[in-house]
């Protein structure tokens, strides 16, 4: 079930749910500023894609980027491992019609077509193409990619990816005093019936289980594997 969490836009600064902020973005004013500044820029004009990248299972969590039509396969994947995932060095892969575009390709005995990640980005990408993606095959954190649009212009800046908008950082209670929580326990959100497993500073010190708890970070890889964050923007 998707949860409707609030997001703030890059360019102005207003809040709104993150179908609100896809539409919100097409008028934003300080968008278009944005916009308008880059077309007197040296830039090559190109294909550029308004994207839209939410975890699999609630869309709780959610980025709407802007990426360049010249840009890769591998640096949307470094940008959502930055700013969501990375932890261990974990393979990752996209899922395009019939193809697995990944890291690490068979010898010609895989039962699906693998190819490398070094490839434009606008030689597949179409609007309403809803593309799967997975990081670290054993605890995955599943993505899903949406085209939502696509527009002909200069790149607002010299990077491949820009964000313009994400989810805004959910504030827990303690599950212990109801203070801001500042981690959780990955043991009690397994065992606990109530599913509760969020701490603050203290009495994160103070848990049975402290060897376990990890911080809340802004990111659907919360709490799995050895992901700490900080889930910032790469760029």
């Amino acid at each position: 079930m998707s949860h409707q969490t609030l997001g703030a836009c890059a360019f102005c600064g207003r809040e709104m749910t993150r179908g609100s902020m896809a539409r919100h973005l097409r008028a934003c004013p300080k968008r278009q500023e944005a916009q308008a500044e880059a077309e007197k820029s040296r830039r090559r004009r190109q294909k550029l894609y308004h994207l839209q990248v939410q975890d699999t299972w609630s869309g709780a969590y959610w980025l709407l980027l802007e990426m360049r039509g010249n840009a890769t396969l591998e640096d949307l994947d470094f940008y959502l491992r930055e700013i969501w995932l990375e932890c261990c060095g974990h393979l990752s892969q996209f899922e395009i019609g019939e193809v697995a575009y990944t890291q690490v390709i068979e010898d010609g005995l895989s039962w699906r077509d693998e190819r490398s990640m070094n490839v434009r980005v606008d030689r597949i990408f179409q609007p309403g193409m809803e593309i799967p993606y997975e990081y670290d095959f054993g605890s995955t954190t599943p993505l899903t990619i949406i085209v939502k649009d696509v527009r002909e212009g200069k790149p607002l800046t010299e990077k491949p990816i820009v964000l313009m908008a994400r989810n805004n950082a959910f504030k827990p209670t303690c599950m212990v005093c109801g203070r801001p929580a500042t981690a959780l326990c990955t043991v009690c959100i397994y065992d606990r019936e109530d599913g509760r497993c969020e701490l603050c500073e203290e009495h994160a010190e103070e848990h049975e289980h402290s060897n376990m708890v990890m911080p809340i970070v802004n990111s659907p890889r919360v709490g799995v594997c050895g992901y700490i964050g900080p889930a910032e923007p790469p760029y």
